[in-house]
């Protein structure tokens, strides 16, 4: 968090607000925030669902290319894949990129990820390779295989003594309603509702478990979120 300097202060209240801030406010009080500082805002504000303030404040690759891959940009976002180091995380961001385009690599890509997750003991990494994995893995018809990718994720935030990811749980919540557990399904949506950030692929996911379709369109629309992440729904009503 920002806390401690008055106009980190005042930021942070906006960006975290339930609504969309006034961007000229924004914008002002970023201005007059050392370098440092604005890329701690420029952070943040990804975090919180404004992915072009991101994108305008930072000149970050970590920052930029997840803030490319909410809006749906995933071929400029690969374009910044040579200024990450090598690393799990770089990797989940490669296979997210080539999943948003549709690549016949992206599954090949995201198994790739998980492994050098597990090798490097990266946690988030693995759970963010886990939970794409098992998207491609619906995508492409293997409902099992996507449980168990679930599970791996799960299973790594237990043994850390980390909450569950919102993200995983949205998914597993839609896998649940598609096998044919609609009380476990919704149980396990109001849990991703409840810990998801807002304006979050999350949180959309979350409201579509749980039939709040008007809602996950609000948060969509909020957060620039373009459509490619929950377009993987369509292979689950096939």
């Amino acid at each position: 968090m920002l806390r401690g300097v008055p106009d980190l202060d005042a930021l942070e209240t906006l960006l975290c607000a339930p609504e969309i801030p006034d961007a000229a406010t924004v914008q002002a009080l970023w201005s007059d925030l050392s370098p440092e500082q604005q890329e701690d805002a420029a952070a943040l504000a990804l975090q919180q669902g404004h992915p072009r303030l991101a994108l305008s404040w930072s000149a970050s690759p970590w920052v930029r290319f997840p803030a490319l891959l909410r809006l749906g940009e995933a071929q400029q976002a690969r374009a910044l894949l040579a200024q990450l180091s090598d690393s799990a995380r770089r990797a989940v961001l490669e296979a997210r990129a080539s999943a948003q385009l549709r690549e016949p690599q992206a599954l090949t890509l995201a198994q790739a990820a998980r492994s050098q997750a597990r090798r490097e003991g990266d946690a988030a990494a693995l759970i963010a390779a886990a939970t794409l994995l098992s998207e491609l893995e619906l995508a492409g018809g293997a409902l099992m295989t996507a449980l168990r990718s679930l599970a791996e994720g799960l299973k790594v935030a237990e043994l850390t003594g980390a909450a569950a990811d919102p993200h995983l749980l949205a998914v597993l919540a839609h896998v649940q309603a598609r096998v044919g557990s609609p009380a476990k399904a919704r149980q396990t949506a109001e849990r991703a509702l409840g810990r998801s950030l807002p304006r979050s692929p999350a949180r959309v996911l979350a409201l579509l478990a749980l039939g709040r379709g008007d809602e996950a369109r609000q948060e969509a629309q909020g957060g620039e979120l373009a459509a490619v992440w929950w377009g993987w729904l369509e292979h689950l009503t096939e």
